[in-house]
């Protein structure tokens, strides 16, 4: 019996700490996923698991192993579902949920020029800002801004979202331009509040390696980024949103930016989907584009 095949065992056990949840992602049975796991661990002369009548857990041996494993596990599978679908055509419905404005400017334009390639693709996107079920929601993938927390799902790093500070420059012009963010107090802002908890988002910048936080009061509250760009521009106050949404009114004249040097970390944007088993064509595609994308430069992606 292979190695990779004993590995595997281990490794998908390892992560869903159970033979029978193994057993369903490998399409095996659980008696085959605990022989596969004995025989790798008499191979080995060690303990990987803790077993008992109700549950498993890993053995330090166990963790070390897992962590040896898992990164080349995944780039085999990766490499088979590139396989295993390099010869047939894109098809089917490609089902996403991704945060609105994000999706609006980035996802339906590469979407859109997707399936005028490939005629056999459909798409169902739905647009929201609200944490969404990528297994109870039926989806081929989510896109999530910041840490993926979940382990049991596959997350890809499609680009990164930047904060910046902007402003008319009527507004600019009449009221001063800010050198620091200290300098805000005295200033009018228009917040962001955030669909999903009705919470308004912090204003951050980093100062050499220092966090800064402010809450600014919610005297203009808006809830949806191109709001943001429209009340900026018609110089309501200054505001602070992700790189991409400010872009095309920057391009045109409508907004500058203000405090560049004091912009937040970058915060990591992902493509997040259940397995990397059985990737459907579709998503494959999807995944390269994507990656393509980030690669040229060209999305400069980032989200609300």
């Amino acid at each position: 019996m292979s190695s990779i095949t004993l590995l595997m065992a281990f490794a998908e056990s390892a992560k869903q700490l159970s033979f029978a949840r193994a057993a369903r992602e490998l399409g095996l049975s659980p008696s085959a996923v605990a022989k596969n796991v004995g025989r790798l661990e008499r191979d080995l002369g060690l303990r990987l698991f803790h077993r008992t009548t109700r549950r498993v857990g890993l053995t330090p041996e166990g963790e070390d192993l897992f962590e040896r494993c898992r990164k080349v596990l995944d780039d085999v599978e990766e490499l088979e579902g590139f396989a295993a679908g390099a010869g047939r055509a894109p098809g089917g419905s490609l089902r996403l949920n991704v945060p609105v404005t994000y999706g609006r400017s980035v996802v339906m334009p590469l979407v859109a020029r997707l399936v005028r390639d490939h005629p056999a693709m459909g798409f169902d996107i739905r647009l929201s800002d609200d944490y969404a079920d990528i297994i109870g929601g039926g989806f081929d993938a989510v896109i999530r801004i910041g840490a993926i927390r979940d382990s049991a799902l596959v997350a890809r790093t499609i680009d990164h979202q930047e904060l910046g500070v902007y402003a008319s420059g009527d507004y600019l012009a009449r009221r001063g331009v800010p050198r620091r963010p200290e300098d805000l107090e005295s200033h009018d802002r228009v917040v962001f509040r955030m669909p999903a908890t009705g919470r308004v988002r912090p204003w951050q910048f980093r100062r050499e390696r220092r966090l800064i936080e402010q809450a600014p009061p919610a005297k203009y509250a808006v809830n949806e980024g191109e709001a943001l760009v429209e009340a900026a521009a018609l110089g309501l106050g200054l505001v602070q949103m992700p790189t991409y949404i400010a872009r095309a009114a920057l391009e045109q004249g409508r907004l500058r930016e203000v405090l560049e040097k004091f912009r937040p970390a970058r915060i990591p944007i992902s493509l997040v989907f259940p397995s990397r088993r059985h990737v459907p064509p579709r998503l494959r595609l999807l995944i390269d584009s994507l990656l393509a994308d980030r690669g040229r430069g060209a999305a400069g992606i980032g989200a609300t």
